[in-house]
């Protein structure tokens, strides 16, 4: 299959800002907007391992434009923006720039689909949506990190020690069996610097999350990887994030089997971003009904 994915550069607010755009032949039934994860890049919504782990692809094929940014601080903004922003001030950037990003499609639904970091983000644009948007698909983050880990954003770790290249890849991706061969080649991993913001923002997170939970009013499809380690997926825990999202009119919580932290570029990628796409065609219908009085 031939990719439909070009390189942009839009400029919002004088930054300019990156990104991956997929369009597809005709009308798109909604626009996808992808934020990906701290010390990742764009293409981790591309992945080049495998043909089933680029979301993009598939959304373009299935008839949606999708456009994963390089979130304010990553790709063409990181000399404009070497410290990287806030989540409000990414949020705001990144709805300045959506427009020219989606071209002709601007009209279409919005939806959103933001892994780890950019789960924070999305969360962030929708509880500041000014009727926009139409749901969002989320995974990667939690309501707290799992506090049996010695090393997470929340704290240093407790005896100092530095952990090897195994180790760190155990924790942030999980086992390299869950992923095509080559996942992990330079070239395709698609790693970046974190942003000193987004450092600072990471470890307040347990504590900003409940403060905009409530105000996000769209539906929410929450997908936890069986194999995630960095975060608290606990029932309880969980019950704790429906209680949170409690203004949403829709909340599903959703496991993929089979899969690691970074659940888009793994094995069962393509079985999630069936899930996502169809989370968002559902979410783009119930929208359009309701704006047009149906």
């Amino acid at each position: 299959m031939t990719s439909a994915v070009r390189d942009v550069v839009v400029e919002a607010d004088g930054i300019p800002l990156s990104a991956l755009v997929a369009e597809p032949s005709g009308a798109a039934r909604a626009v996808v907007l992808c934020l990906h994860g701290g010390g990742m890049r764009a293409s981790y919504f591309h992945g080049q391992a495998h043909p089933d782990v680029s979301l993009l692809d598939l959304a373009a094929m299935l008839g949606y434009c999708a456009i994963s940014l390089d979130r304010p601080g990553y790709g063409a903004s990181t000399a404009a923006l070497p410290g990287g922003l806030s989540l409000s001030d990414q949020a705001v950037l990144t709805r300045t720039a959506l427009p020219r990003l989606a071209g002709g499609h601007r009209d279409a639904p919005l939806f959103l689909v933001g892994h780890s970091f950019g789960m924070m983000l999305s969360l962030q644009l929708a509880a500041t949506d000014d009727g926009q948007l139409c749901g969002l698909d989320c995974s990667g983050a939690g309501v707290r990190y799992n506090r049996e880990l010695s090393v997470h954003p929340g704290r240093t770790a407790d005896d100092g020690t530095e952990l090897t290249t195994e180790e760190r890849i155990e924790l942030f991706w999980g086992s390299r069996r869950l992923y095509p061969p080559g996942t992990f080649d330079r070239k395709r991993r698609g790693t970046a610097p974190v942003p000193a913001a987004e450092v600072t923002a990471s470890a307040e997170w347990s504590g900003y999350f409940p403060v905009i939970a409530p105000d996000v009013r769209v539906p929410v499809q929450y997908t936890m990887a069986d194999h995630e380690r960095w975060w608290d997926l606990r029932p309880t825990t969980l019950e704790e994030l429906r209680r949170m999202l409690s203004a949403s009119p829709r909340l599903e919580i959703r496991s993929q089997v089979d899969a690691g932290h970074n659940i888009s570029l793994g094995w069962t990628a393509r079985s999630y971003h069936l899930r996502a796409l169809a989370f968002a065609g559902e979410c783009a219908r119930v929208g359009e009904a309701r704006l047009s009085g149906r």
